[in-house]
């Protein structure tokens, strides 16, 4: 059983129906890689599995860990293990990365009855290795968060709270938007780091092939109109950089076809 599991996931907003049967397992110690044209419907998969509100699941189930979080509030999928790193991360003026960092710990604690917060002189420890680890300037986590960071300082904080938090399973949702070449290598590598050290597993959600240059996947899935159409490994990262989407939307498209034909024809 992986640890999430993802069954027939349809999904709308706004009246519109974005997923059309999504069937996906992602298990905490394995790195898959979503791919997909832009407006495909990665970003909801991304925010349908944290629980956005404005997202509608109409059929299917979502699964973590053996219990159904078809339903649950976002808390609850995070304090049971699920991150979400954002495509726009929001600022938080008046406190530091370091306070954030400590006080979701906390959190994460008292909600999994953990045990007492965490002591100055264990936080201080354990952020210490994370950015050690993460090759991160130590002067960062005195900057309030988010505020006034670059895109490439924002994704970095991210890949920092993973750290610290530790989660099992952490979604990626366009990481790599608006970073350049060094900000991106930094976080990919981050990721890779995590996935090396903690076990982390990562869905990494992205429209490019670049960042898989330096974090490498073993499971590649492509989305295309709501459905995951094709998958493989690093083999089809590929294949779309010689070819892009627009050949495999062609495959899709006259299986779809030649799936309809048959059926009608067995009518």
């Amino acid at each position: 059983m992986a640890d999430l599991e993802i069954r027939r996931l349809h999904v709308r907003t706004e009246e519109r129906e974005i997923l059309r049967g999504v069937d996906l397992d992602v298990s905490r110690g394995e790195i898959h890689a979503l791919m997909g044209p832009n407006g495909s419907g990665k970003s909801t998969l991304a925010n349908t599995l944290l629980g956005h509100p404005t997202y509608e699941i109409t059929e299917g189930t979502v699964t973590f860990k053996g219990q159904d979080i078809t339903e649950a509030e976002p808390h609850e999928r995070a304090k049971a293990g699920l991150f979400l790193a954002f495509q726009y991360p929001v600022a938080i003026p008046g406190v530091s990365v370091a306070n954030f960092l400590r006080m979701a710990i906390n959190a994460k604690r008292a909600d999994t009855g953990a045990g007492e917060p965490i002591g100055v002189k264990e936080f201080r420890s354990q952020l210490e290795h994370a950015v050690e680890l993460l090759d991160v300037d130590r002067s960062f986590t005195s900057r309030h968060l988010n505020d006034g960071f670059s895109g490439g300082e924002k994704k970095r904080a991210e890949i920092l709270q993973m750290a610290m938090l530790a989660p099992d399973v952490a979604i990626l949702d366009e990481t790599d938007s608006g970073l350049d070449i060094d900000a991106l290598r930094t976080v990919a590598e981050g990721v890779q780091r995590l996935h090396d050290e903690q076990g982390l597993g990562a869905l990494i959600i992205t429209h490019y092939q670049r960042i898989l240059h330096y974090v490498r996947p073993q499971f590649v899935h492509v989305m295309i109109d709501g459905r995951i159409v094709l998958e493989g490994g690093i083999e089809l990262v590929e294949r779309l950089e010689r070819e892009g989407y627009d050949e495999i939307r062609q495959e899709f498209a006259a299986a779809a076809t030649a799936a309809l034909g048959a059926g009608d024809g067995g009518g």
